[in-house]
């Protein structure tokens, strides 16, 4: 513990040093719907809680709606007395934030390795099922990919506008695959690129997408599945800050265009042993038909994650890439489960279904169940798309029918916790009924 805190303290110090104008430091971590909470700390008071003084915040801010109220689940928020739960500061995470006016930090926190780690708390769902399959002999490597759209920072009656060409102040209303595009907005992609270095992100490849505006960067792999979905919840916010400073407005919503591509969160994901065999690749890859027949058996069951809102709905059988159907197939970015063409050392899965806003340290929970709960039950898959176009299961296209067929599967309840389930499930129920407590336009339009 002594040696915990003294690296905790050297980092802080190092810190200190080579940023002597940051006074204060955003201490973050993410919400339920994927959102970041914390509190703003003064360098000094920092030193101290890197020092072993306690670091609290409200257990249920964790609780959180999409909108920041508060939902009546179950005994918490309103009958239990909004109780604090301690957070640790997460090591290798204190770094500069560089899109504020002022000089500031930020740094992660979190309750999994506290004594007392809130179970629905995402990251600590994440952290028991890597300690379960670490214990189990099971080494993920992860890389997440995120699409994104580019907007003009100024709306239009609320309405997203399209981004602003910087050669030519025309909106880039065009949708292409051109190298162009990266070259044109190559200043405000460039931004993002180095600031999520700076964050200790790894980004590779960057590609302009098929909508307006609309991009992809990419992650190193990583065999830490914990910090891989750190790099992608900390991307997220970097990204949004640096779209701003140039003048844009980044988003990962679903679907912000009905006749565009919605925004996915791409997850490549292999597992190895204890001596580095890749496990999926053993027996002529029949771990792997294991592994995506329980991916494909729990997706329809995981859709309040890969879905997490109403308007991820709206992504699915979209224009393109994205199913509406639980299936599989190999080179294949029209399947839910993707193997993408690799030697046996890096052979993986590529899961697609997932839209880009939503939480990417329980998409990843949700994904390595799927893998565990194959390898263990051992059953074969339906036919991949390559050999039947029409091969696969349906899940549920709404949020309620979602919210029910997650909330009393044994399976998730068992291995992602079932406190954790009841309250996520609740959560994404009482967030869905408010988003209809208003009457739209269109309502009186068709109806008045």
């Amino acid at each position: 513990m002594k040696s915990h805190a003294s690296t905790l303290l050297a980092e802080v110090r190092t810190f200190r040093q080579n940023h002597p104008d940051v006074r204060y430091v955003d201490l973050i971590a993410l919400d339920i719907p994927g959102h970041f909470y914390g509190k703003r700390y003064p360098i000094e008071m920092l030193e101290k809680v890197a020092a072993g003084s306690p670091l609290k915040l409200p257990q249920n801010a964790v609780l959180l709606g999409v909108q920041g109220g508060l939902f009546k689940i179950g005994d918490y928020c309103f009958n239990d007395g909004d109780p604090d739960a301690n957070r640790r500061l997460v090591p290798g995470t204190l770094k500069p934030v560089s899109w504020e006016s002022q000089p500031l930090g930020q740094m992660l926190i979190t309750s999994d390795g506290t004594e007392a780690p809130i179970e629905f708390e995402p990251r600590e769902v994440l952290a028991k099922v890597l300690e379960r399959l670490q214990h189990k002999g099971i080494h993920p490597v992860v890389a997440f990919e995120l699409e994104f759209y580019l907007f003009d920072k100024k709306l239009d009656n609320g309405l997203p506008q399209f981004a602003r060409d910087p050669l030519s102040d025309d909106a880039d209303d065009q949708p292409n695959l051109h190298i162009e595009r990266l070259s044109r907005f190559s200043e405000v992609l460039d931004g993002m690129a180095q600031t999520a270095k700076d964050q200790g992100i790894d980004i590779t490849v960057i590609t302009a997408e098929i909508g307006p505006g609309q991009f992809e960067i990419n992650f190193g792999h990583l065999d830490d599945g914990m910090r891989a979905a750190d790099w992608a919840a900390l991307f997220c916010r970097s990204t949004r800050g640096v779209a701003l400073k140039h003048g844009y407005r980044a988003s990962f919503m679903a679907k912000p265009y009905l006749q565009y591509p919605g925004s996915g969160m791409h997850v490549h994901v292999s597992l190895y042993d204890g001596a580095g065999n890749n496990l999926l690749a053993a027996h002529q890859q029949q771990p792997l038909r294991h592994a995506v027949a329980g991916c494909l058996e729990l997706l329809p069951h995981c859709m309040p994650i890969f879905s997490p809102n109403h308007n991820a709905f709206r992504r699915l059988g979209g224009t393109v890439n994205a199913a509406t159907r639980a299936s599989w197939g190999f080179e294949d970015r029209d399947a839910c489960v993707r193997i993408p063409e690799s030697d046996p050392r890096n052979l993986r899965i590529e899961h697609r279904l997932a839209s880009a806003d939503a939480n990417p340290y329980l998409v990843l929970a949700a994904i390595l169940v799927g893998l565990e709960h194959g390898l263990e039950a051992r059953r074969e898959p339906i036919a991949p798309l390559n050999e039947d176009r029409s091969s696969g299961s349906d899940f549920p296209l709404e949020m309620l029918d979602a919210v029910r067929a997650m909330q009393h599967h044994a399976v998730l309840r068992d291995k992602l916790g079932a406190e954790f389930v009841e309250v996520y499930c609740e959560n994404k129920r009482q967030d869905h009924l408010a988003f209809q407590q208003e009457i739209h336009a269109r309502e009186y339009r068709w109806f008045l």
